[in-house]
C-alpha cells in the first residue's frame, strides 16, 4: 500500500488505478461493500481510495466537537487490509474547498491522480458547495474515457451503513451495537501521556491517552482490550470524561488500567477498544468512595470480558 498525499506530484506507477470516492471514517461494512463492488467491476486495475484529510466537515465547522471514528493512519491501515494499493489522501484546505465540480473531476481525477475507474454512492457530491453530483461526475468522467461505477448503499433492517450512525451509538453509550456496526470493536488510537497519578495514589494506575480528534463517546467507565504496540493484548478498565470527584472538570480524557500489567507505557501507542458501557460518570463523596467503586468497575469489566460459559 502507498500513501500518496501531494495530489500534484503523483509517480507515474501509482496512475491508472480504481478509485472508490469517499472519507472512509471507519472503514465499515458499507465501505467494504464499495471497495469489494469496485474491485468486481474493474478486477484488471489496481485498487484505490480518494479521500479527504481534515475531514471536510472539519474543516468548515473546526469550532464543533471531533467526530473522527479514526485517525488517518488507523484508516490508512484499514483500508490496506481490504485490499486497497493506492491512497490518494487529499489536503482539504482553503483551496481545494473552492475547487469547482468541473476541476476536481479534469484537475485531480484526470489530469492529477491518472485513474482510469471511479466507483461512489448514489448520493456522492462534490466540488464547490457540493454542486457535483452522480449525474454530472457520470457525464464528465465518459468524455475523459474514465468509467464509472454507482454502488448502491448496504443495508441492514435499521438501513444503510454509515459513520453517523456509528457515531451515535458510541455518543448513546452502545459500543457493542457499535462494533456489530463496524465489524469490530470501537477503539481509540493514541500516545500514553503523563497524567497527574491520581490513579497510582488510589491504587489503581492508569495510562493516559488523549482523545485528540477522535470523537468522544459517552462519558463514563466500560470495559476495555487494549492492543500494545508489539501486539500484545490486555484487558482493562477504562474511564472517560472529566473525572467530577477529583478534578476540575475542564478536560475530557481517557484513562485506562490495565489488569495484571507492570511496566511503563509512557509515548507507547495503544489501541483501546470499548466493550461495554458499565455505568456513567458521576460524583462521589470523596476519595475512599470512589476507589471503592473503582474496585467495583474492575470487577465488573473482568466478568464481562471473561463471561463464564
Amino acid at each position: 500500500m502507498t500513501l500518496h498525499e501531494d495530489w500534484v506530484a503523483i509517480p507515474q506507477e501509482a496512475r491508472g488505478a480504481a478509485v472508490a470516492l469517499g472519507n472512509f471514517d471507519g472503514v465499515h461494512p458499507g465501505h467494504v461493500h464499495l471497495l469489494k463492488s469496485l474491485h468486481a467491476a474493474r478486477p484488471d486495475l489496481s485498487l484505490g481510495t480518494v479521500t479527504f484529510d481534515p475531514h471536510p466537515r472539519e474543516f468548515f465547522r473546526p469550532q464543533d466537537p471531533p467526530i473522527r471514528l479514526m485517525l488517518p493512519p488507523v484508516r490508512a491501515r484499514l483500508l490496506h487490509e481490504q485490499g486497497v494499493k493506492q491512497i490518494f489522501q487529499l489536503p482539504f484546505d482553503a483551496r481545494f474547498s473552492h475547487l469547482s465540480p468541473e476541476r476536481f473531476v479534469e484537475d485531480v481525477l484526470h489530469r492529477a491522480l491518472g485513474v482510469h475507474h471511479v466507483a461512489c454512492g448514489p448520493d456522492f457530491a462534490f466540488g464547490h458547495r457540493r454542486g457535483g453530483n452522480i449525474e454530472f461526475l457520470g457525464n464528465r468522467l465518459e468524455k475523459l474515457g474514465i468509467g464509472l461505477t454507482v454502488v448502491p448503499p448496504l443495508t441492514d433492517i435499521s438501513g444503510p451503513y454509515s459513520s453517523s450512525r456509528i457515531r451515535r451509538l458510541l455518543q448513546e453509550g452502545y459500543p457493542e451495537r457499535a462494533a456489530e456496526e463496524l465489524g469490530r470493536p470501537w477503539f481509540i488510537s493514541g500516545e500514553v501521556a503523563h497524567g497527574d497519578k491520581r490513579g497510582r495514589l488510589l491504587g489503581f494506575p492508569t495510562a493516559n491517552v488523549p482523545l485528540g480528534r477522535h470523537i468522544e463517546p459517552a462519558r463514563g467507565v466500560y470495559a476495555v482490550t487494549v492492543r500494545h504496540s508489539d501486539g500484545r493484548v490486555s484487558q482493562g478498565v477504562a474511564n472517560i470524561g472529566r473525572r467530577p470527584t477529583i478534578d476540575d472538570g475542564q478536560e475530557s480524557r481517557l484513562e485506562v488500567n490495565l489488569f495484571d500489567f507492570n511496566g511503563d507505557l509512557y509515548g507507547q501507542t495503544l489501541e483501546i477498544s470499548l466493550h461495554r458501557l458499565l455505568r456513567e460518570e458521576r460524583r462521589f463523596d470523596g476519595l475512599d468512595a470512589l476507589k471503592a467503586q473503582i474496585a467495583e468497575d474492575a470487577s465488573q469489566a473482568r466478568a464481562v470480558l471473561n463471561p463464564v460459559r
